[in-house]
């Protein structure tokens, strides 16, 4: 019977980051499909290579935003892969600079079909700034 402090720390598991650390806040969300139907239809549209990106302003006064994964004839299992990856992108590259720079706004992203076969880096890299446009004078109105 030994009584070694070196093995007691060994055998600690590595302390967690604070609870909701790697959460997508609810408050974040754009989960309504009369919301997200509004956005497709009456919101801004910027293009990029693997996502399409809607936008308009939010009336909740803050950024909101949803992953939409057409089937595009793939599997369950590989449009939630292609989900994951946006929405983690979106949260943790595009959510804080939208609120830093006070933009309310709604916004949907909807996959395209090159998602699907692309590396995670390429998907990645796509998604590490929102658009431009969201900051042009016509969207000032989207700022709270």
């Amino acid at each position: 019977m030994t009584n070694s402090s070196a093995g007691e720390e060994a055998a600690k598991p590595a302390p967690r980051p604070a609870r909701g650390f790697f959460r997508f806040p609810r408050q974040a969300r754009l989960t309504r499909g009369r919301e997200i139907r509004q956005v497709l239809r009456g919101g801004n549209r910027s293009r990029g290579p693997y996502v399409d990106v809607f936008w308009a302003p939010s009336p909740a006064g803050r950024p909101r935003l949803s992953v939409v994964v057409p089937r595009y004839g793939h599997s369950a299992a590989s449009r939630n892969r292609v989900r994951r990856r946006v929405r983690e992108a979106v949260r943790i590259a595009w959510l804080p600079s939208l609120v830093d720079r006070g933009l309310a706004v709604d916004m949907v992203l909807r996959a395209r079909r090159g998602a699907f076969g692309a590396p995670r880096a390429k998907l990645w890299h796509s998604l590490q700034e929102p658009p431009r446009q969201l900051e042009s004078p016509a969207n000032a109105s989207a700022r709270s």
